[in-house]
C-alpha cells in the first residue's frame, strides 16, 4: 500500500486566509482542492509537502461569467462545470471537446481548472486549451495581483509562474466574434493522459484568418504551443493545404520523447495529424 509522507493539514476560509497560511507556512506548503494530481504524486513520494492547505471553502473562486470582453473562470471551477457550461460551449467549444476526454466523472466532479493548470503536467489538456485560446492567468499574493499571459504561465514541466506565497485565482479568455475552436486527442484508453493532443482557435475577419492559436499537449512543445503554425495561418484563407501546413509546422515545433505511450516519430505524426484536424474543425465552426 502506498502512503504519503507525513504532513500537516490546514483549511482556508478565504483567499486572504489562504495567502496568510502560505506566507506563514513557507515554501513547503501546497494548496489542494480536488487533489487528483497532487495526491497520487504524494503517494508515490514524488511530492512531499509538509503542509496541505485545503481551499475547498473558497466558493467565491467558483464561477464562469462574461465580463469586459472576456470570460472569467474562477480557479476553483470544477471540470464538470466547464463541461456543462453553455456559455463556454457557445464561445469556446474547444473546452467542451477537451473536457469530454479528461479522466472520468469522479475526477471531473472534483478536479478544478486551477489545480490542472498549476500542476503543469506536460500531458495535461487544459494547458494546451488555454494556450490555444490565448488565455491569461490572474495570480495574487501579498504584493497584490498580477496578470500573466498563458505563454508565460507555464515555465516547464510541473513549473509555473506562481511563486511561493502566491495563488492562481482566475483564468481569463478573450472573446472574439466570428471565432471557432476545437480539440483533438489520442489516448491509450478513455480518460487517460494524452499520447498527443492539439487544440486550435481561429478568429476570422470575413473569409480570412485574422489570428490563430495552436496548443499542443504531451509532445514537448515550447509554452505548449506552435508559434510557427500560428504564423502560417494568420492572414490566410482556410484551405486543406493551409491546414496541412499548420500540421507540419506543429510537428516540427514539438520535441517529444519516446516512452511507454509511443516513439518520437509516432508522437510527431500525431502532432501533425491532430493539429490538421483541429484547425479544420475550428475553421468549420468559425465559418458556420
Amino acid at each position: 500500500m502506498q502512503v504519503p509522507a507525513p504532513f500537516e493539514y490546514e483549511r482556508a476560509s478565504t483567499v486572504d486566509d489562504a495567502l496568510a497560511l502560505l506566507e506563514r507556512l513557507g515554501p513547503e506548503a501546497r494548496l489542494i482542492a480536488g487533489g487528483h494530481s497532487l495526491l497520487p504524486m504524494m503517494k508515490l513520494r514524488l511530492a512531499a509537502p509538509e503542509h496541505l492547505i485545503d481551499i475547498n471553502d473558497l466558493q467565491d473562486l467558483d464561477y464562469i461569467r462574461e465580463e469586459d470582453g472576456e470570460v472569467h473562470i474562477g480557479a476553483l471551477t470544477r471540470h464538470r462545470e466547464l463541461l456543462e457550461s453553455e456559455l463556454l460551449a457557445e464561445r469556446f467549444p474547444i473546452i467542451r471537446d477537451a473536457e469530454k476526454v479528461i479522466a472520468d466523472p469522479l475526477v471531473r466532479n472534483r478536479g478544478t481548472i486551477g489545480g490542472a493548470l498549476c500542476q503543469a503536467d506536460p500531458s495535461e489538456d487544459l494547458g494546451a486549451v488555454c494556450a490555444a485560446l490565448k488565455a491569461s492567468a490572474v495570480i495574487v499574493g501579498s504584493g497584490g495581483e498580477r496578470i500573466v499571459p498563458m505563454t508565460d504561465f507555464h515555465k516547464g514541466p510541473y513549473e509555473t509562474a506562481v511563486s511561493d506565497g502566491e495563488m492562481l485565482i482566475e483564468v481569463r479568455l478573450p472573446l472574439h466574434d466570428h471565432a471557432g475552436s476545437a480539440y483533438e486527442k489520442v489516448e491509450r484508453r478513455a480518460g487517460d493522459w494524452a499520447v498527443a493532443a492539439a487544440g486550435a482557435a481561429l478568429w476570422m475577419d470575413g473569409g480570412t484568418i485574422a489570428d490563430a492559436g495552436i496548443g499542443l499537449s504531451a509532445v514537448g512543445a515550447p509554452d505548449m504551443r506552435s508559434a510557427r503554425a500560428e504564423d502560417a495561418l494568420r492572414g490566410q484563407r482556410p484551405s486543406e493545404e493551409l491546414f496541412a501546413e499548420a500540421g507540419r509546422f506543429a510537428s516540427e515545433d514539438c520535441n517529444p520523447t519516446t516512452d511507454q505511450r509511443g516513439s518520437v516519430e509516432y508522437k510527431r505524426h500525431l502532432a501533425q495529424e491532430l493539429t490538421t484536424r483541429a484547425v479544420r474543425r475550428a475553421a468549420e465552426r468559425a465559418l458556420s
